[in-house]
Order: C-alpha cells, then sequence, then structure tokens
C-alpha cells in the first residue's frame, strides 16, 4: 500500500459501537488536524471494520476493543493477516487484564485511550502512520505488568510439568518435605517407612538434577 506524502490526508478509519463515539471523533479529527485526516469510514463492529478495511484501503484505523459481533483485538488479527500495512490504534476507557499483550500480539501498532485530548489523538495517528508504535503510559504500564505475569505464569507451568514427571508418591514426598516436614512426619502421614521416605526423596533428586532445597524451591515456584 502506498503511504500518504505530506500533503496527502491520512486514509482514517474508526471504528466503535457507539454512534456518538464514531460522529465526535470524526468531528473533532476533521477539525484538529487541519486536513492532514480524512475519515473514509466510520463502523459499528469487528466485521463491518473488515469490510471497511478491504474496500476503503485505510492507513490507519482506529480500532475500539469491545464492539459486538467480532472485537476489536480479533478484527486487528484479520485485518493485519490481509494488509500488514495498515496501522491499527486499539482505542478503549479500558485495559482488562491482558487486553494490551493480546493487542500486540495479534498485530495492533498502538494502544491509546478515549479520554486522550484530541490533539495528543492526531499525533497519536500522525506517529503511527510514520511507523511509530504509539502507546499510552498507562497501556505501557499495563503491557509491562501483562508480561510480567505472562513470566510468573510460565515459570509456574514448568514447576508443575517438572513435578507432575514424577511418580505419584514421589511427587507426594517431594511436596511434604517442601513444606518442612521431616522424614519421620512424611513417613507417618504417607504410612510409609523413613527408609522408603529417603528413598523417594533421593530419586526424584536424580530425576530431576536438583537437591533438596532445589526441589522445595521448585515446589513453592509451582505454588503447591
Amino acid at each position: 500500500m502506498e503511504r500518504v506524502t505530506d500533503t496527502t490526508p491520512i486514509r482514517l478509519i474508526i471504528a466503535d459501537d457507539d454512534p456518538l463515539v464514531r460522529q465526535s471523533l470524526e468531528l473533532l479529527l476533521a477539525q484538529a488536524s487541519d486536513g492532514r485526516i480524512d475519515v473514509v469510514a466510520t463502523c459499528a463492529d469487528g466485521q463491518e471494520t473488515i469490510a471497511a478495511a478491504e474496500q476503503k484501503n485505510p492507513d490507519v484505523i482506529l480500532m475500539d476493543m469491545a464492539m459486538p459481533h467480532l472485537d476489536g483485538i480479533e478484527a486487528t488479527l484479520r485485518i493485519k493477516s490481509a494488509n500488514p500495512d495498515v496501522r491499527i490504534l486499539i482505542l478503549t476507557s479500558l485495559s482488562p487484564r491482558n487486553a494490551v499483550e493480546r493487542a500486540v500480539e495479534k498485530g495492533a501498532d498502538g494502544f491509546i485511550s478515549k479520554a486522550d485530548d484530541i490533539r495528543d489523538m492526531v499525533r497519536h495517528i500522525t506517529e503511527v502512520h510514520a511507523g511509530r508504535p504509539q502507546f499510552s503510559p498507562s497501556s505501557q504500564q499495563q503491557l509491562l505488568a501483562d508480561m510480567r505475569a505472562t513470566r510468573l505464569n510460565s515459570r509456574e507451568d514448568e514447576a508443575r510439568r517438572l513435578l507432575d514427571s514424577l511418580p505419584e508418591r514421589e511427587r507426594e514426598t517431594v511436596i511434604h518435605a517442601a513444606k518442612g516436614l521431616s522424614n519421620q512426619e512424611i513417613a507417618l502421614q504417607m504410612c510409609i517407612s523413613e527408609r522408603t521416605v529417603k528413598a523417594h526423596l533421593m530419586s526424584a533428586c536424580d530425576k530431576l538434577g536438583m537437591n533438596r532445597v532445589m526441589l522445595a524451591r521448585l515446589v513453592e515456584r509451582a505454588g503447591l
């Protein structure tokens, strides 16, 4: 898709299920951009936006996240799959957990707030059209928080996978040991001998390549 020159307006689609938001943005952006932005279509849901993107060849799409029939994040994926050159800014008043991360994964080029000043919105549209991703401060913070949570969840899943690879009785013994129980207490709890407790722990250490302290940390990381 050809990029506009300095004198050619940015072709923009506004996608939002609220007609008042669509009308207000269309009017305000036209006034605030001094002719630099041309709203070529407004859409009420994700399906309409996909169709308009095919027909109108936009440079930038302002995409509401929560829309009927097809949400903005899924619509972003489909539009980007068909036309990777179009820039998509997710426009929302809310930032649910993982929303920013999901939007970026689907191909969004930015995440801005409906509460932004209209002049800031013009700047975001202009900058993203030039190839510079645009994220509001709150969305940047949300993205970092989501990424940290994803890493923590991945570590927990990996720890659980390692523990689940052990035979059931060895796994149970390791969990009891991680809780601080002595070999004698574990033996009483599991109705086995202390010798068997030691054998289970040694076997688990050998299989996972860990010592007893490392096993305890593994159980803690798994959230057990």
